[in-house]
């Protein structure tokens, strides 16, 4: 089985180039460039395993049987009991789909953790049976593509969009390969519903991306790639990997210097990412959501959340969180609702119970956070002063640090083993390389540049002559180049 390709490789870059180019020669005819991006993005997944991609033919093939069948209209003289039970047949066949899209997610992703962990209790019970291995391949983005296609049979039924497209239209909205690796997770209005819209500007000649345009998308790619490739890659091959492959061999103070250095790993491949995704996207006339807005500068758990990965956030909201009630029930059933979200998105992540421990101790913080609200007063913004928000942030980030050592421990017992390292209080620095402090700094240094330094090196960058951005873009290139023939990673989130 092939290895996924990857944004930064040059085989992608090369295919891409062709992709693009070919996409915006046809851009003028709607078939044409719909279908230019289905193989294209047919192609990007195939080339990884093409086995998989019956999954996702069978859930566009569910979403575009079930959209028309919640979109029949009532007419305007039927009797309220035909209203009513037109409006029964729709909540059916929402209530399918959504089973359907989840049943595949958890067959193939979960079904074998499940009999592993029965096969567990049956030893303890001191039955003899062993579990099959079922041998299920986990499809590469399966629960991105989820979480999307219930979003759109969830906002048809809701009537926030049309339940009318084509079997071509869900196809590419479920394979489309900027996306498919790790999301964002986009919405129906955020995609599917620009693809009949032309791309670009309308020009005599024909639908044209904007020079401003162009250039702004492949800043957000150069800047992704420097993200992933110079400082998350270098950081995790240099401090984070070694000792959480092997937590015993440092001191405590390596322990969390690595967990530390995890949670900026983290931030910058996955931002990292979503910046090429943007970028990607931008060069064919698309515009994807951001999926990150300087998550470590919150102040309390909460306000992390709404800053991390914000369309998964906004989405376990959305479509989970507030259909169980949210916070409009009593006190009690805001704290269940937050630990069955909580929970359930930290399984989402992966097939190991390590996911759901780091998703429950989530849901446990900001249970305690709310509680401690609720008996203090929340404050309100303004009277927040520093040492309070000082505070809160020493507590969110401490509470992100270490929660994160279940999800990147390889195993449960390398990350009971990172504990009991971090209880032995031992002050020992002396296995942290040069190039692990020198990349350290540079990923601390780089996040807490100020947003306005991009915003302006984006707009300097737009500016410049063209000459000066190829220049500038080969620099990063050749940059990148020498430090991934060394240290270059999969994409983090590509396992989830």
């Amino acid at each position: 089985m092939n290895a996924p390709m990857s944004f930064h490789q040059i085989n992608f870059l090369v295919l891409f180039g062709g992709v693009l180019t070919l996409y915006w020669l046809v851009a003028r005819w709607r078939l044409a460039r719909l279908w230019v991006l289905l193989l294209a993005s047919l192609g990007f997944y195939a080339a990884w395993n093409p086995v998989p991609l019956l999954l996702y033919l069978f859930s566009a093939a569910v979403n575009a049987i079930a959209g028309p069948m919640m979109e029949r209209p009532t007419h305007r003289s039927a009797s309220r009991a035909m209203r009513a039970k037109d409006e029964r047949v729709r909540k059916n066949v929402m209530i399918v789909a959504v089973c359907i899209h989840v049943g595949v997610l958890v067959t193939s992703k979960y079904l074998q953790l499940f009999l592993k962990s029965a096969g567990s209790i049956a030893g303890w019970l001191h039955i003899e049976w062993t579990p099959p291995d079922l041998g299920l391949i986990h499809p590469l983005g399966l629960s991105f593509l989820t979480f999307q296609a219930v979003g759109y049979i969830v906002d048809v039924y809701r009537k926030q969009t049309s339940g009318k497209r084509s079997l071509l239209h869900h196809l590419l909205f479920a394979t489309f390969f900027p996306r498919v690796v790790s999301g964002p997770i986009l919405r129906a209005h955020q995609l599917i519903d620009e693809f009949d819209t032309p791309p670009g500007v309308i020009t005599p000649s024909g639908p044209t991306l904007p020079a401003a345009d162009g250039a702004q998308a492949l800043f957000r790619i150069a800047q992704g790639l420097a993200k992933k490739l110079l400082l998350a890659d270098v950081l995790g091959g240099s401090l984070v990997n070694p000792v959480f492959a092997n937590p015993t061999g440092y001191s405590a103070a390596e322990c969390v210097l690595a967990a530390t250095a995890y949670t900026l790993q983290l931030y910058f491949d996955f931002s990292g990412y979503s910046d090429i995704a943007i970028g990607i996207a931008g060069l064919l006339g698309f515009k994807f959501p951001e999926n990150f807005d300087k998550p470590y500068h919150a102040t309390n758990l909460f306000d992390f959340w709404n800053r991390w990965h914000l369309t998964l956030s906004t989405w376990l909201r959305d479509y989970l969180y507030r259909p169980l009630g949210g916070n409009q029930g009593s006190k009690w059933q805001t704290l269940r609702n937050t630990m069955i979200v909580m929970s359930l998105g930290g399984l989402w992540h992966g097939a190991d119970w390590r996911f759901l421990i780091w998703g429950a101790l989530h849901g446990l913080f900001l249970c305690m956070w709310r509680a401690y609200w609720w008996a203090a007063g929340k404050p309100k913004k303004a009277e927040v002063g520093f040492a309070r928000k000082l505070g809160g942030w020493f507590v969110m980030i401490n509470a992100v640090i270490f929660a994160r050592i279940f999800f990147r421990a390889e195993t449960m017992s390398l990350a009971l083993d990172m504990f009991k390292q971090l209880g032995t209080l031992t002050g020992n620095m002396a296995r942290v390389s040069g190039l692990a402090w020198f990349s350290l700094v540079a990923c601390i240094v780089f996040y807490v540049l100020p947003r306005p330094v991009f915003e302006k090196s984006q707009v300097l960058f737009i500016k410049s002559p063209i000459l000066v951005r190829a220049l500038l873009l080969l620099a990063i290139g050749l940059a990148t180049h020498q430090f991934s023939s060394i240290e270059s990673q999969p994409y983090i989130y590509l396992r989830y």
